[in-house]
């Protein structure tokens, strides 16, 4: 629609009431009678709120309004001479001259008003703009937003050229071994087998694992092409609860035979609900005391899928390992620097899965640790030794005497070895901290020691090789 421009009505009460609605219409913010409003007075300061206006009154417009305006006058003038009596002064009383006067003034005020905004009117229509609706659209409504235009999807020719045949074959080395039988397993991989029991006694509250036998092991020459003796291997069984492989176990040392009977027994201290929740993880492995030692294969089993209870044998079939060689093991370490006291102190608090060096049941392990400055060996001290034991506890402090400006220089060289009472001690892993560090897990430790003085730092460190260390450690060349 369209405004239209509207002309004063001054005809009895419908002139009064389309004055009094246009001036309401025009002055929002009027809360008194109209004509006690005084906000409802024209002011050059009035905001125009009906769009642009013409910057001049057109001619036409004011003659008309002119015209109106003195016609009204005469009629008025006619009317009030032929119509009113003349009043007499007993008549005219005080209120009521008064109440004549306000009501003349008002009106006037009105008029006054009703004749500025018809100068105001503008002189074009305006533009009516379709409101858009928000709420649920019915039947015969129709939809404000345009609809989305997609364009249809064509598969391009090539499209079934990207998928790999070969990661869905039947031959894919990824297919999962749970679905396979013992038999299917032993034809396709060639490991060998491995006997064993299980059994968990609730009145000690522990798991009870028997390892008896394997059989039909392959010869070193398929699993490490390094070894000297090609013919036959030294294997052992390494055992552990998943996923955590707390307190891990393992059997002694086979000598040269790819047919080892081992007749051991092993108990987990853990409660039934939570041996229920674990995977016993066995892994058979070839022991080398030149190298690491090699992993034949490995056998996994769910043990909330058997009776515990009442326990049980069973012959698996071995498969292979995501890792080819035994990790060396891990070191607990703790660091803390007393700047005041200019003392280095070291805190050998554990050390869990370390590689097995002897070929008797169990290990002998302990660690020695050395200080260098620079390239100079400074001091060196060493834990005691845990009997037959890979997952020793030592608790064990010591303190070096480093000044705050010697500490940049500073290398903490640790060395784990197997002891061994006919020969030199066995190696079997290596960590070097502090300026010449042997990885990012070394630096980080010793960097959170040099930015927390007076405050224990506390690590887990994987052990690394010596030729790891003495290729990526000038420290590590410098100790025996």
């Amino acid at each position: 629609m369209a405004y239209i421009q509207l002309e004063p009505i001054n005809e009895g009460l419908l002139s009064k009431l389309s004055n009094f609605l246009l001036c309401r219409w025009t002055c929002q913010a009027c809360c008194q009678s109209c004509w006690e409003c005084s906000c409802c007075q024209p002011s050059d300061e009035e905001v125009e709120i009906l769009g642009p206006f013409p910057a001049q009154t057109p001619t036409w417009l004011v003659n008309d309004k002119n015209e109106d305006k003195d016609g009204d006058s005469d009629k008025d003038g006619d009317n009030n001479t032929a119509t009113d009596p003349p009043m007499t002064p007993q008549d005219a009383s005080p209120d009521c001259r008064r109440s004549s006067s306000d009501t003349s003034r008002s009106t006037y005020s009105l008029t006054r008003r009703v004749s500025s905004l018809e100068s105001r009117r503008p002189s074009s229509p305006l533009i009516d703009i379709k409101p858009i609706e928000f709420w649920a659209m019915g039947s015969k409504k129709e939809a404000v937003q345009p609809a989305v235009l997609r364009k249809p999807y064509v598969p391009a020719d090539n499209y079934f050229h990207k998928f790999e045949p070969r990661l869905y074959s039947v031959d894919s080395s990824s297919d999962d071994v749970d679905s396979l039988t013992d038999e299917e397993i032993l034809s396709r991989y060639q490991l060998g087998m491995l006997h064993f029991s299980t059994q968990y006694d609730l009145l000690h509250n522990h798991l009870t694992v028997r390892v008896i036998e394997a059989r039909d092991l392959p010869p070193p020459l398929a699993c490490d092409s390094s070894r000297q003796d090609m013919a036959h291997s030294n294997p052992y069984v390494k055992m552990s609860l998943l996923p955590d492989q707390k307190n891990s176990r393992q059997t002694g040392v086979k000598r040269k035979t790819q047919n080892p009977v081992f007749e051991e027994r092993y108990t987990f201290d853990i409660p039934f609900l939570e041996a229920q929740r674990r995977t016993l993880l066995l892994s058979v492995v070839d022991f080398d005391k030149f190298s690491r030692h090699c992993v034949i294969g490995k056998v996994a089993m769910s043990l909330c899928d058997v009776d515990l209870v009442r326990g049980g044998h069973w012959w698996k079939a071995l498969v292979p390992s995501s890792q080819n060689e035994v990790e060396l093991g891990e070191l607990l370490l703790s660091l803390n620097y007393l700047p005041s006291a200019g003392r280095l102190n070291v805190d050998i608090i554990r050390a869990k899965q370390l590689l097995q060096t002897d070929m008797s049941q169990g290990s002998d392990p302990f660690v020695k640790i050395q200080l260098v400055m620079g390239l100079k060996l400074v001091k060196t001290k060493k834990t005691s030794c845990m009997r037959g034991t890979i997952d020793p506890f030592f608790n064990e402090s010591f303190s070096f005497r480093v000044t705050q400006d010697d500490l940049q220089d500073a290398s903490l060289v640790f060395t784990v070895y197997g002891h061994n009472m006919k020969s030199s001690n066995d190696f079997v892993g290596r960590i070097v901290i502090g300026q010449y560090s042997t990885g990012p897990p070394e630096s980080s430790h010793w960097r959170r020691l040099l930015t927390s003085h007076r405050t224990p730092v506390e690590q887990w460190h994987s052990l690394r090789s010596r030729a790891e260390c003495d290729r990526v450690s000038p420290a590590s060349l410098e100790v025996t």
